[in-house]
């Protein structure tokens, strides 16, 4: 892994049978802040956070994650991220302060300092009046505020964001983009994957364009914009998911 980096992937392909769904990807992604992984629907990032997150295997390539190999050490890859996945696949019969003591067990937390670190992360996320309520009553955005809790229970240096705001109402992608900046504020990298131009253009500090499994470009919203021959990222993003010239940055 180069120095300063919090990820960093050399060829990575994944393969069911003939289908390619990722397709030899490089991405370097230093320490801090917010990076971005934009794509269409299909083209391959959550297959890509799957595989970083040690969830997939890849057939090809290679990923390192906070120093720790993917596939050699999954483990201390685990302990180094949290990720938020599109399916939040919560327990509806437990309540908020149950599904974070079961997932703080799970790491290896207990006592005063994960009661402690559940009600810092209720009150954030202004889920503290709801903790005793079962999971079942709460609605989209609360559900993805609590597994962004979930997420983040261990304290864990990087984030892994898959389609993080998808369906929410305004007040709860607010706050979910608000956590997000705060937490590249602090220092932990933040690796957001979107369709979401505005989301994109407003949170990342660098980007990588997938389409069809393939890097088409990446670098900072004005890089892309030289790349692309245009201005603003949507604009962007069309150009070179349409074109078939595989640009890279």
């Amino acid at each position: 892994m180069t120095s300063g980096a919090a990820i960093s992937v050399r060829g990575l392909t994944k393969r069911y049978g003939d289908r390619v769904v990722v397709d030899d990807v490089s991405l370097e992604i230093v320490t801090g802040g917010v990076y971005g992984l934009l794509g269409p629907n299909g083209a391959g990032k959550t297959t890509i956070v799957r595989m970083l997150s040690t969830i997939v295997k890849p057939t090809s390539g290679s990923a390192t994650v906070n120093g720790f190999d993917v596939v050699a050490q999954p483990r201390q890859v685990r302990e180094s991220v949290g990720v938020l996945p599109e399916d939040t696949g919560l327990y509806d019969r437990l309540n908020p302060v149950e599904t974070l003591r079961f997932y703080g067990g799970m790491q290896g937390l207990g006592g005063a300092a994960l009661d402690g670190r559940i009600e810092e992360l209720l009150r954030l996320l202004d889920l503290y009046e709801r903790r005793k309520d079962r999971v079942a009553t709460f609605s989209r955005g609360m559900r993805q505020k609590l597994a962004l809790a979930r997420a983040l229970i261990h304290d864990p240096p990087i984030l892994l964001l898959d389609e993080p705001t998808l369906g929410l109402d305004v007040m709860s992608t607010r706050a979910i983009r608000d956590y997000a900046k705060e937490m590249a504020r602090r220092g932990k990298t933040v690796l957001l994957n979107t369709n979401n131009m505005y989301e994109a253009q407003l949170l990342c500090d660098r980007l990588t364009i997938i389409s069809n499994g393939t890097v088409r470009a990446s670098g900072t919203v004005g890089d892309l914009e030289e790349i692309a021959k245009t201005k603003g990222l949507e604009e962007v993003f069309i150009n070179l998911v349409r074109s078939d010239r595989g640009l890279e940055s």
